[in-house]
């Protein structure tokens, strides 16, 4: 009879998260497929396990993937586990669950911590419909394919980021989408867990100033009207001169809609993009 395949969830950061039935299934399996080795032996570790590991990643090649499934097909079971979460949630994983699926081994889910619905829980933002982007592309063109289709979504919107490109995610976010009310979860369920809650320029002055460090989510609010119209070429203008003089965004957005009869916002947006023009 083939084993099974055991799609495990493991704590993002505190290790008293990890469910009971996750506990037993990776004491129970004949081998862990894991993400980062040494992080799932320091969980193991950490609750006297012993079963063998191997490593799992996005760039494990297919013949390691067919080895494995010939190991459940044989009647051994085997856990997956991402270096935290989740698999296959923005997480390697799905190729084996796929190779798995087509040889007709049954696959099981071990639910449990996930960084997506633990900021979503504490974000403040209505969550009722949500859509989940993952980590953007980094080309500037595709992350604004990818950004458009949302920019009139009633959904929350979620996305993965790096610290280091945090200031300037949150800063496209606000002049593609709007200055929408948003959420920055920073280093869930660990020692320095940190969720700072404001609008999108807000949040981007707050972290320009103070760059974050450790793993990251955004939740964005949904659009609650139509997408703000393109600024007049005047107002670009302007922004950029503005800007040019040494204005801050902040100082330039403030000066902006005192004189073009813009709203903060709108004023705001404006300077935003006059910054992305060359």
């Amino acid at each position: 009879m083939p084993g099974t395949l055991y799609v495990v969830a493991t704590p993002i950061g505190n290790l008293e998260d990890i469910t009971l039935r996750a506990l037993r299934v990776l004491a129970s399996v004949a081998l862990i497929a894991a993400e980062d080795t040494r992080t799932t032996r320091k969980l193991l570790a950490h609750y006297d396990l012993h079963t063998p590991l191997t490593s799992l990643h996005a760039h494990t090649d297919p013949e390691k993937i067919a080895a494995l499934v010939a190991r459940l097909t044989a009647g051994e079971s085997i856990a997956v586990v991402s270096e935290a979460g989740t698999p296959g949630i923005s997480d390697p994983g799905e190729a084996l669950v796929r190779a798995a699926i087509a040889a007709g081994i049954r696959v099981s889910p071990v639910p449990g911590p996930s960084a997506l619905i633990a900021a979503l829980s504490v974000a403040g933002i209505p969550a009722a419909r949500f859509v989940f982007e993952g980590f953007l592309p980094r080309q500037k063109a595709e992350r604004r394919r990818r950004l458009a289709p949302l920019a009139n979504d009633p959904r929350a919107l979620v996305l993965y980021e790096s610290p280091r490109r945090l200031v300037a995610t949150l800063r496209e976010l606000a002049a593609l989408l709007g200055d929408r009310p948003a959420a920055v979860a920073r280093e869930l369920t660990k020692q320095f867990e940190e969720i700072e809650r404001g609008a999108l320029s807000a949040l981007a002055e707050r972290y320009a100033a103070a760059p974050p460090r450790g793993e990251v989510v955004i939740v964005v609010a949904g659009a609650s009207g139509p997408p703000p119209a393109a600024p007049t070429g005047d107002a670009l203008a302007r922004a950029q001169e503005l800007l040019a003089a040494g204005r801050s965004p902040t100082a330039a957005a403030r000066e902006l809609a005192a004189t073009c009869g813009l709203s903060r916002r709108r004023a705001y947006e404006t300077v935003l993009r006059a910054r992305e023009r060359p």
